[in-house]
């Protein structure tokens, strides 16, 4: 899953690459702003993503397996 974060008052938003799927990262977003805890996403490349719920302003979860373009060298 590629995941875009959006935060308040900030002009670019955080993207990375995640294994969990969408439920899970749904899961942990509502959580986060329910509990208002920190939000903490692991990403591919093994760090972890860690933002203030009160200052979410959106998250983006897209499937990145049907927009993959490559090439094989021949």
């Amino acid at each position: 899953m590629e995941i875009h974060i959006g935060i308040q008052n900030v002009s670019r938003e955080i993207v990375f690459e995640t294994d969990l799927s969408k439920d899970e990262v749904l899961e942990r977003v509502r959580a986060a702003v329910q509990d208002n805890t920190p939000l903490e996403i692991a990403d591919n490349k093994d760090g972890t993503i860690v933002v203030p719920a009160g200052v979410l302003g959106y998250v983006e979860i897209t499937d990145t397996t049907s927009r993959r373009v490559g090439f094989i060298a021949g």
